[in-house]
């Protein structure tokens, strides 16, 4: 568990906006990718980047608590389970986490001063694949919101998160969506039943902005002869009929190779988990983290357990989707 003090600033105080609550905790899902494709290229040279996505039931929890301003500067961080890395001051790395960073650019887009403590729960890495970051700071703006009172609709902080990062609006809506752009214009997709999923969580993370580097250098930074901006027929039609089996073959990320080649091992957890029962294994977002479609909740027992057994992976977990977006919860 990681404890983060923010104290945002900027502007006057507005006293009336202050909520009611002590504290307020928010979850927020992470998300799989169930199409990732390179589409283009923008005019900063980067990459333009279509998909679909689903929340799924691994959830990071954020804790806002009320706190008034004091001595500790803008951010500071103390976690529990680790050494701070060396050369990196706690505030250095509190400011760079996402929620963090939310609760700032909140407080500075509506002048508010009072402080806040943010309690965070993080079931995987931030280099995982998985938004985890768009979840953390998806919650942190819900949290803050309730907690100074300030009346903003999910909406309008979606739009605040997108600024930071195009993933956080999935993670304030979830289900399951398509993803244009850079990811922060969605599109709902229509899904029926439930699906099961297995997560293999990586020992290391990676770095999103390397895995992308090193496929454009890969690819040409040239998108793929088959992207494009609309999920395929197949796939619409087997989330349509909640067929996991249909959905399996549809399944893609134009990103795995690139991965694999930065993180042979993943290639290694994808067989597994498929000789293991797994429906479809392939890497999610940028990875390395790997989800395996399952048919069933014994064949997610059956997976989860080979890949835990196996060293290959730094922990697998059981997941069903699509669920919710950020909630107050408590």
């Amino acid at each position: 568990m990681t404890h983060l003090r923010a104290v945002p600033g900027g502007g006057a105080a507005v006293p009336q906006r202050s909520g009611s609550a002590t504290q307020v905790r928010v979850e927020a899902p992470v998300r799989v990718t169930l199409t990732h494709g390179v589409t283009g290229t923008a005019d900063d040279g980067g990459p333009v980047l279509s998909g679909v996505v689903q929340a799924v039931r691994l959830i990071e929890t954020v804790t806002a608590r009320r706190q008034s301003l004091d001595a500790h500067g803008l951010v500071t961080l103390s976690d529990d389970d680790a050494p701070a890395a060396p050369g990196t001051a706690p505030a250095d790395a509190a400011a760079e986490e996402p929620a963090a960073r939310a609760a700032r650019l909140l407080a500075e887009e509506l002048d508010v001063t009072e402080g806040v403590d943010l309690l965070l729960r993080r079931r995987a890495g931030l280099g995982s694949g998985l938004a985890v970051g768009a979840a953390d700071a998806a919650a942190a703006l819900l949290a803050c919101n309730a907690l100074w009172g300030t009346g903003l609709s999910t909406g309008e902080l979606a739009e605040i998160g997108a600024r930071l990062d195009p993933a956080v609006p999935f993670a304030v809506t979830g289900a399951t969506a398509v993803a244009h752009g850079t990811g922060e214009h969605l599109s709902p997709l229509m899904t029926r039943g439930a699906y099961q999923w297995v997560l293999a969580l990586p020992e290391e993370d990676l770095d999103p902005a390397e895995v992308l580097t090193q496929h454009a250098a890969r690819t040409g930074a040239e998108p793929a002869g088959d992207a494009t901006d609309e999920p395929s027929a197949a796939l619409t039609a087997a989330l349509r009929a909640g067929d996991p089996a249909a959905l399996a073959p549809a399944l893609r990320n134009d990103l795995q190779e690139t991965v694999i080649a930065l993180r042979p091992r993943v290639r290694d957890v994808i067989e597994l988990a498929e000789s293991a029962g797994a429906l479809r294994a392939l890497v999610t977002g940028t990875g390395p983290a790997v989800a395996c479609l399952v048919p069933s909740s014994g064949t997610a027992v059956r997976v989860s357990r080979a890949l835990a057994a196996s060293g290959l992976v730094g922990t697998a977990v059981r997941a069903d989707a699509p669920v919710a977006g950020a909630r107050t919860v408590g």
